[in-house]
């Protein structure tokens, strides 16, 4: 049990009432989910990286949009198609897994569903074609560019016209810190542990266009947010807003981005669950009428580099009070708040499953640090990130 807001959240009150204990509004339209995934192409001996994305992504065919490069030569990027059930989101990310895999050991390499590379990426930064807006990215940004040799999972949740997704995320905001700390997966980075169980969360807030979005007021602060980002040189484009979470600038959705790439296609089916039923809980309380709630913006700040920092095994702020919360209980409110919302997607069952397993046998960074602790070399990391990217 845990106290959100003032409000207890536990087993026996998952359910959200309008007043009349028999009666719960809900979303009126179904809402669909897509999923980007990201991945490194590392040498299948040494498991450095290697600039191979153009030659896999040739090999691998597939239809236009569901494969395709990302900012560097050592990635690429499946994309699903739209689906209505998580059997279906599951069916397609196993899919294009394997015909990337395929591809990827067809030119020497393996395929990563890992947040870093790693080791350290030696040499100049193999880029994309797209080279005119890469090098003027390069020349404004400086080092920062380093980090675009990192890989997340985005998870697009529709339909939504924009002023709804923008009413949206302002509900969905409170809890990225713990989308965050369920997907960490990347305690290690250039060679070495970070300290953190995701650093590529801290890592990619490095980019002024990146991190936690603002609270919008209306839909025309979040337009004036993202042209405020591009005419400041924040951002080259709108390709560039990186918010952990934005209403989509090209389709009807609402993208969540916080969470590292994971090998596990459970812990994928899991994320995606999650964002559906926050946007279908967030809808509900929208007709329901309830307030926006109302967080300290360095609180939800604080709550989100502890969530990178300790990930699932420690401990997270509560984004309302800021006191300090073992991360597994955040994790399980979470799981309780969006409960009805997964069972009248039929997805409860999966999601109550996989958050144990995950609750029981550690994050990915958990088992990342377990597999470096036998022998301290970080090839056993990799070999390990690899064989559960392969295990479909």
């Amino acid at each position: 049990m845990y106290v959100q807001g003032g409000v207890v959240i536990g087993p026996g009150n998952s359910t959200t009432s309008t007043g009349d204990p028999h009666h719960t509004v809900r979303t009126a339209v179904p809402l669909t989910v897509g999923v980007e995934e990201e991945f490194l192409l590392v040498d299948a001996r040494t498991f450095r990286v290697v600039p191979a994305a153009p030659h896999v992504l040739a090999t691998a065919g597939g239809l236009p949009g569901e494969l395709h490069p990302e900012g560097t030569r050592y990635q690429v990027e499946l994309s699903t198609p739209v689906a209505h059930s998580a059997t279906a989101l599951r069916k397609e990310l196993v899919a294009l897994r394997r015909t990337l895999g395929r591809a990827a050991r067809a030119h020497g390499c393996r395929l990563l569903a890992a947040p870093s590379p790693v080791l350290p990426v030696e040499g100049p930064l193999h880029l994309t074609d797209d080279e005119p807006r890469q090098r003027e990215q390069h020349r404004r940004f400086g080092s920062l560019t380093d980090t675009l040799v990192s890989c997340g999972r985005h998870v697009h949740v529709g339909t939504l016209d924009v002023d709804t997704a923008v009413t949206v995320s302002n509900r969905v905001r409170p809890w990225l810190p713990t989308l965050i700390a369920l997907a960490a997966n990347s305690p290690f980075w250039g060679g070495r542990d970070t300290g953190h169980a995701s650093w590529r969360a801290m890592a990619w807030s490095g980019w002024p266009s990146a991190g936690l979005p603002p609270h919008f007021t209306s839909t025309a602060h979040f337009r004036r947010s993202v042209q405020t980002l591009l005419a400041s040189g924040a951002a080259l484009d709108v390709k560039m807003v990186y918010w952990d979470l934005r209403p989509s600038l090209r389709w009807p959705t609402l993208e969540i981005r916080a969470p590292d790439m994971s090998p596990d296609i459970d812990t994928a089916v899991l994320q995606a669950e999650l964002a559906r039923a926050l946007v279908a809980t967030a809808l509900r309380e929208n007709a329901e009428g309830r307030p926006e709630p109302v967080l300290r913006e360095d609180v939800l700040h604080l709550a989100r580099w502890r969530a990178a920092h300790d990930g699932l095994e420690g401990f997270g702020l509560d984004p309302y009070s800021g006191e300090e919360v073992p991360a597994a209980d955040l994790a399980e409110a979470l799981l309780d708040l969006v409960a009805p919302e997964l069972a009248a997607a039929g997805d409860l069952d999966h999601a109550a499953k996989t958050m144990a397993a995950l609750l029981r046998d550690g994050s990915g960074a958990h088992r990342q640090r377990a597999a470096f602790a036998r022998r301290h070399d970080l090839t056993d990391v990799l070999r390990h990130l690899a064989d559960e990217t392969e295990t479909l």
